[in-house]
């Protein structure tokens, strides 16, 4: 049975970027409805985790280096319920539940300069709104074994890490192949169970002794202490047979680029992802792919064929692939708290917001 619609709908907007601040929550009337439109009803936002949606506390801090849309309502990830259409629709109907896209336009094959224009909750309005119009290319049907919640994690962490291991044909991740991963944010967490999911072995790191156990509860082979083993590149590639692993999912950029040098192996592959280590000394140069011969290859999220692959694999293998969530739940009202919880590092799994 179709929904009644509202007439307003609550809403966060970035009205200056000195700061979290400068998130502004108000009630908006219900925005008019394209012809390639779909109203939505936003169930729950990911507030996400480090690292891909950083962005999303860096924005209100100014720090985001593209373009941002005045007073752009925030938020990448959200799941919901389609209100109404727009008379151009095909792709779903009242009633459906879905999850956004980040890159709206990013349907397949490598990502356009296009694209990267459409990326929500900067260059257009995003998810944090109770009700939202959003063009119909850029969502996907939800995981019917997902809960809402569990849902609004796929958009950017999710997919993310599914590109970084599958996203190149000739060296997708296959079982008995070694995956580093970084830390406990959401596109590590993601990746460390994609990879376990088709057999791979994964080594992962942590600065926390209290997360060992956490990550090994997820599956990882090996969990490093980065501070207690400052040389954990060299250890990962002893652990991995001598010869170094086959993937890097490196999220904290400069902090870490040497070391996951240090771990790869001879044709390996380092999916570069996102900076939220911060700035460091004695960063690799381009000629360390020759002098150690590896691929570096730089992502953003994925496209929407990738996510409909990714979801069809996480509904075909629940108990593997369900998505991590703090237990620290908030609401739409909640948003700073959610940001300044974020910004803080005390979370396990993605941040959510669950919106009534």
């Amino acid at each position: 049975m179709a929904q009644p619609i509202p007439k307003t709908s609550k809403q966060w907007s970035v009205v200056h970027q000195n700061g979290f601040d400068g998130l502004h929550y108000s009630e908006q009337p219900i925005p008019e409805l394209g012809d390639s439109q779909v109203l939505v009803k936003s169930m729950s936002v990911s507030c996400s985790t480090k690292p891909i949606n950083y962005r999303d506390i860096i924005i209100p801090r100014g720090e985001y280096p593209w373009s941002v849309k005045q007073d752009v309502v925030p938020g990448s990830d959200g799941a919901g319920i389609v209100l109404a259409v727009g008379k151009d629709v095909t792709r779903f109907q009242a009633g459906d539940k879905v999850v956004t896209m980040l890159n709206q336009l990013h349907l397949s094959g490598p990502v356009t300069s296009q694209s990267t224009k459409q990326g929500l909750g900067g260059s257009v309005d995003g998810t944090l709104r109770s009700i939202g119009a959003f063009n119909e290319q850029g969502l996907v049907a939800m995981p019917e074994n997902l809960s809402y919640v569990e849902a609004a994690t796929l958009t950017c962490a999710g997919l993310t890490a599914w590109n970084a291991l599958f996203g190149l044909p000739s060296k997708q991740v296959t079982a008995g192949q070694w995956v580093l991963t970084q830390g406990t944010g959401g596109v590590s967490i993601f990746a460390l169970q994609f990879a376990k999911a088709v057999g791979a072995k994964v080594i992962a790191t942590t600065s926390s002794r209290e997360k060992v156990k956490f990550l090994e509860n997820l599956g990882a082979d090996h969990v490093l202490n980065y501070k207690e083993n400052p040389d954990w590149g060299s250890l990962a590639k002893t652990l991995a047979g001598g010869e170094g692993v086959d993937l890097v999912v490196e999220v904290a950029g400069p902090t870490t680029m040497a070391q996951s040098v240090a771990s790869v192996k001879l044709d390996g592959t380092i999916s570069v992802i996102g900076f939220v280590g911060g700035e460091g000394k004695n960063v690799p140069s381009l000629l360390d792919t020759w002098l150690s011969l590896f691929t570096a290859r730089g992502l953003w999220v994925g496209s929407r064929a990738q996510m409909e692959d990714m979801c069809r694999a996480i509904t075909a293998n629940p108990a593997k692939l369900r998505p991590v969530v703090d237990s620290k739940i908030f609401t739409l009202d909640q948003v700073r708290e959610a940001y300044e919880y974020l910004a803080s590092g005390r979370n396990l799994g993605k941040v959510c917001i669950k919106i009534d």
